[in-house]
């Protein structure tokens, strides 16, 4: 077989491969959400719906289909329609480059493959990232506009200003990093975490990157742009049926991707703790898996932190928000650029 149609099928695979799985983590964090609230809360949540009520994302996700699809009148039709898609794709669209196993050799049809657990290895990973998830701003923007509702303009004006203040202090926290790896590659990142995690060696640029990171989301304690008390539901209020499910599903595709960055900068990535993959001397497809498992099992506990914190801190005001992330966390971020490259020069 042709190497180059080879290597576009392993391509398409791994695409279609991942985004099942981002689709099916999605309906376990709806299910975990309404789960976690309830046990918080000391109550039983969701458990009507088949057993345990496992089938609630299901019924949620039918729900969402089966709606009456309203365009209010008085709307920006064009941009109105535009907005949904516009926050979905970025946020579909990050998990590009994270890689979530490590490499491996082997031969298909006496051809050589490089396989590795990652859509797309890039040199400029880390740019990437930013660069794609700074464009879901503008779908809020537009939806919060495009909706002719003040309480959506609102929504919309206040997720700019967010995502554009917390952007400048998760940048730092990841410069700090950059300069300890030498390298804008992700699974460079990794590798360089093979004697110490970046979460001993940083653990400022570690809270510095999460604060940001939950602000980056529109996340509890930091979700001023829908404040239910406020805004009525922000953004997405003329929103129905799935273009309001895009809205919903693309919050939930941001928080999987942040928390497989962090668990990528700070925690290892795919990296099996304690040795204990050399240890077990296991054939090679059997490292990949536990690889795999590893990275997966950070993630998951990282989700459940984001569920955590959202039913246990009350929402700031938004001044609280601003003076945060400019009177606390820049000065922070850059204080950490100039210790980390002060004990690079050192040590």
């Amino acid at each position: 077989m042709d190497p180059t149609l080879l290597n576009l099928i392993i391509i398409i695979v791994k695409i279609a491969v991942v985004l099942a799985c981002i689709f099916a983590t999605i309906m376990v964090l709806i299910l975990a959400e309404r789960r976690v609230s309830g046990f918080i809360q000391d109550r039983l949540g969701p458990n009507r719906v088949g057993p345990f009520g496992l089938f609630q994302p299901v019924a949620d996700g039918l729900k969402f289909f089966l709606k009456e699809d309203i365009i209010p009148s008085h709307v920006e039709k064009a941009l109105y329609l535009l907005a949904p898609v516009a926050i979905l794709t970025p946020a579909l669209m990050t998990f590009a480059v994270i890689p979530f196993g490590d490499q491996f050799f082997t031969h298909v049809g006496g051809t050589l493959l490089d396989i590795k657990f990652q859509i797309a290895s890039l040199n400029v990973g880390v740019l990437y990232i930013f660069a794609i998830a700074s464009l879901g701003v503008y779908g809020i923007v537009i939806g919060g506009w495009a909706s002719n509702n003040k309480y959506s303009l609102m929504g919309g004006l206040r997720s700019s200003s967010q995502m554009l203040s917390y952007e400048i202090p998760m940048g730092l926290a990841l410069v700090a990093i950059i300069i300890m790896t030498g390298s804008l590659r992700l699974e460079d990142v990794v590798y360089d975490q093979a004697a110490l995690w970046n979460f001993i060696r940083q653990p400022l640029g570690l809270i510095i990157f999460v604060v940001a990171a939950f602000a980056e989301t529109n996340r509890l304690p930091f979700d001023l742009p829908e404040a239910e008390q406020e805004l009525v539901g922000g953004y997405h209020t003329e929103y129905s049926s799935m273009k309001f499910a895009s809205f919903f599903i693309a919050e939930y595709a941001n928080l999987i991707t942040s928390s497989a960055l962090i668990v990528t900068l700070f925690f290892g990535g795919w990296l099996v703790p304690f040795g204990i993959l050399e240890a077990l001397h296991l054939p090679v497809i059997w490292q990949q898996i536990l690889q795999v498992v590893a990275f997966a099992v950070k993630t998951g506990l990282m989700l459940f932190i984001y569920l955590w914190v959202r039913w246990t801190l009350p929402r700031f005001r938004f001044d609280q928000l601003m003076n945060l992330g400019w009177k606390a966390l820049l000065p922070l971020g850059l204080l950490n650029i100039v210790l980390t490259a002060i004990g690079t020069a050192i040590f």
